[in-house]
């Protein structure tokens, strides 16, 4: 049985003082808003992407009363809102408050929770206990509420997509037991299954003993020999080794319908009679009212929910009976949204770019829009300046904005090829990028 981790530090929180780590979290919440060029930013965190269509309702509520109208997905399958007022933030929070998506004021931005989207429904395992329990222990946690907003758990239904993801605690279902890992390392430790959510806090809690003299938010971001006591802690206490890569590129769903078991392939509308969920990409991850307001009112009609991807996707659980997953295929196809592999759009991501950040040196999102070719092997995404904000991990195409054009490289996990420039010409930066994702 996994047992409290060894106390040697009291965390900054359960201590009752501030945190030392150098500088403050700057990581927007939904009580904590970012000011951007284009008005104030809420992040909403989503833990494991997994809305019902009442909670969705009052999201889009939230962006037309407040912001824009419009909903961001991000790389961690929570919802941004753009285009707030400044004095917005008691009427948001009330809102999000009594629709059940800030549970904990001390804890809104520690509750960073990402989880295989299509666990349970292609004959994988299904997360939502593990789910409900770590969240709740979380915002039932003083220490945990002293996570930097950066600070992410992973819930893998064992096919490794969201493994892929380097968080900072992983739980890995296998079998009837699980694996938890503990940031990128290839040390993992097996436990019962039941155990996993508890066993999560309790490595968190621990990272936050280990991190209070070092400024550290992340597990990466610890000294080496300060991160390998901290594995040795947690494995002590945690019991069965077993090393395993941590998997660089993540086997994202694919947009279509979902028709068998773990691993098969998506199916289009005209192929599919019967489907146990739907996957929609975003371009951009930015939806529209009436695109939101479609989602909703499918996952209403069928499985009652919506499952956001840290892909900028979302997967709406049936079943769909025959007839109906190919109407919902099309109705959603006509609204503007992904949904075959076939679409250009399929894999390409951007940060929001100038005019809505400051520091963005151009329209990411545009210069994306006009490039739009034929689907790439691999992911590409687009950032307006070196901070690259909502990057993809594994392997991908980077392109980033320079003062005279953009710099094009092939990112592989920690190593990144010698990049290609390309001058202010867009035809020449669209067959550069096509060439690097071919």
């Amino acid at each position: 049985m996994l047992a409290a981790m060894p106390d040697s530090a009291p965390s900054p929180v359960s201590a009752g003082g501030a945190s030392r780590r150098a500088g403050g979290d700057a990581c927007p919440g939904t009580l904590r808003l970012h000011r951007a060029d284009d008005g104030a930013l809420a992040r909403v965190r989503i833990p494991g992407g997994v809305l019902d269509p009442d909670r969705a309702d009052a999201l889009l509520v939230a962006a037309e009363r407040f912001g824009d109208g419009e909903l961001h997905l991000t790389s961690r399958g929570n919802v941004q809102l753009r285009g707030l007022g400044t004095e917005c933030g008691g009427g948001l929070a009330a809102l999000l408050t009594d629709a059940g998506l800030l549970p904990s004021a001390a804890h809104e931005r520690a509750r960073n929770i990402v989880a295989s989207p299509l666990a349970g429904l292609d004959g994988s395992p299904a997360l939502g206990p593990w789910l409900t329990a770590l969240d709740g222990l979380v915002c039932g946690s003083a220490a945990a509420a002293s996570l930097s907003g950066r600070f992410l758990f992973a819930l893998d239904d064992g096919r490794g997509d969201v493994d892929a993801l380097g968080a900072d605690v992983t739980l890995i279902a296998e079998g009837a037991g699980c694996l938890l890992r503990i940031g990128a390392g290839d040390e993992m430790f097996r436990i019962p299954a039941g155990e996993g959510p508890r066993a999560a806090l309790l490595a968190a809690e621990a990272f936050l003993r280990a991190a209070r003299d070092s400024g550290a938010w992340r597990v990466k971001d610890l000294p080496d020999d300060v991160r390998a006591e901290l594995v040795h802690a947690i494995g002590s206490a945690a019991g069965d080794p077993v090393r395993r890569p941590r998997p660089r590129t993540a086997m994202t769903p694919e947009p279509g319908a979902v028709t068998g078991p773990h691993g098969s392939a998506a199916a289009t509308a005209a192929t599919a009679a019967t489907a146990t969920a739907i996957c929609v990409d975003v371009p951009l991850g930015q939806l529209t009212p009436a695109q939101w307001q479609l989602l909703t009112d499918t996952a209403r009609r069928y499985g009652n929910e919506l499952r956001l991807t840290p892909w900028r996707g979302i997967v709406v659980p049936g079943p769909f009976d025959e007839g109906g997953v190919a109407e919902a295929l099309r109705n959603l196809a006509a609204a503007g949204l992904v949904t075959t592999p076939e679409s250009p759009w399929t894999g390409v991501g951007a940060c929001i770019g100038h005019p809505g950040c400051a520091k963005s040196l151009s329209d990411v999102r545009a210069e994306a829009g006009a490039a739009v070719g034929p689907v790439g092997r691999l992911p590409v995404y687009w950032s307006g300046c070196e901070r690259r904000c909502g990057h993809p991990h594994g392997e991908w195409i980077d392109v980033v904005a320079t003062p005279g054009g953009h710099r094009i490289s092939h990112v592989r996990g920690e190593r990144r090829d010698p990049p290609a420039t390309v001058r202010n010409d867009p035809a020449a930066l669209a067959a550069t990028v096509a060439a690097a994702r071919a």
